[in-house]
């Protein structure tokens, strides 16, 4: 169908963006890749407990980092709420201390992500981070989450038929603007 990508920094407003894109929707399934409002940590619960208050009744929840089934059999818009938590997810199951396992676990999982959005029979809109546009982190798994999270928005901007920047709670669609290409031509030598 298609997919509609919502990047920009925390805080910004994307989450309310992204729903407001589906408010005139009746039935959406809102796909939740976060750790569980229960899990000890009570500043994280109240982020969650806050999208869970805006968010209309009918709206569906699945709660997964397994993400490409569902994008497969939706009957109904789908708002992934986000990359950047999935990513972690991702990496939190191959486990943080063997990056290079951690990379090979992303590039499958990657792989299946987009190829699931490619096919989904529903609209679809992406909820994600921009991360890096400040230091390099001092650990080697930050630079990975960084890293890998820059690759994936660029590879879901890619594929995606909208993309939205949201900055302080303003929105700024970038769909029209040129791609980066993944390589630069052949250069040739004038003799």
């Amino acid at each position: 169908m298609s997919v509609t990508l919502v990047t920009g920094p925390v805080r910004s407003g994307k989450s309310r963006h992204a729903e407001q894109l589906l408010a005139d929707q009746a039935v959406v399934t809102y796909l939740a890749t976060g750790r569980r409002a229960d899990d000890g940590d009570p500043e994280w619960a109240e982020r969650v407990h806050s999208h869970r208050r805006r968010r209309p009744e009918a709206w569906g929840v699945v709660e997964t980092v397994d993400v490409e089934p569902v994008l497969r059999s939706a009957d109904a818009p789908v708002l992934l709420d986000c990359l950047g938590t999935w990513l972690t997810g991702v990496v939190d199951e191959a486990g943080w201390d063997d990056l290079d396992a951690a990379r090979a676990a992303l590039r499958e999982r990657v792989a299946g992500l987009l190829g699931a959005l490619r096919a989904a029979p529903v609209h679809v809109v992406v909820v994600t981070n921009e991360v890096g546009w400040s230091l390099v982190p001092t650990t080697a798994s930050g630079r990975l989450f960084q890293d890998e999270l820059g690759r994936l928005n660029a590879a879901v901007s890619g594929l995606a038929n909208r993309v939205h920047l949201v900055v302080a709670g303003r929105v700024l669609d970038l769909t029209a603007a040129p791609l980066v290409p993944d390589h630069l031509p052949p250069r040739t030598l004038d003799a």
